[in-house]
């Protein structure tokens, strides 16, 4: 039960977080593309490989912590649904080089910045 409190407090504050940065994005560059949703993929991509590599090989933490961060808090930082949406929207809007763009940024970007976070914490 201490473990589901843990889940929903991270996800509480990682569901904001996303929120205040996908918006802060589209402010800065506008809503003819997902920047926003693809700014925080990224970002919690690279969070995630830092972090799991932190948590489970360098420096071990509860598993309450774990649930925390890595299910709670970056479970409700990245938008792959908003992602999902955003893509099939581009595309019924006639907007097909834009979401293959999507596509493939937000896998490579994503899957790169996981890589990093685990390099960068594996140098730590």
């Amino acid at each position: 039960m201490t473990q589901l409190f843990a889940i929903a407090a991270g996800g509480s504050i990682g569901a904001v977080m996303r929120y205040g940065l996908s918006t802060g994005v589209y402010a800065w560059l506008g809503r003819g593309f997902p920047y926003g949703t693809l700014v925080v993929n990224v970002i919690g991509s690279l969070l995630v490989g830092l972090l799991y590599e932190l948590f489970l090989q360098r420096f071990p933490v509860s598993p309450e912590l774990r649930a925390v961060v890595l299910v709670g808090f970056l479970g409700a930082f990245t938008t792959f649904s908003t992602f999902s949406i955003e893509t099939i929207l581009l595309i019924e809007q006639g907007y097909l080089i834009k979401a293959c763009l999507n596509i493939f940024l937000s896998v490579v970007l994503c899957v790169l910045a996981a890589w990093c976070g685990l390099q960068i914490a594996r140098q730590l």
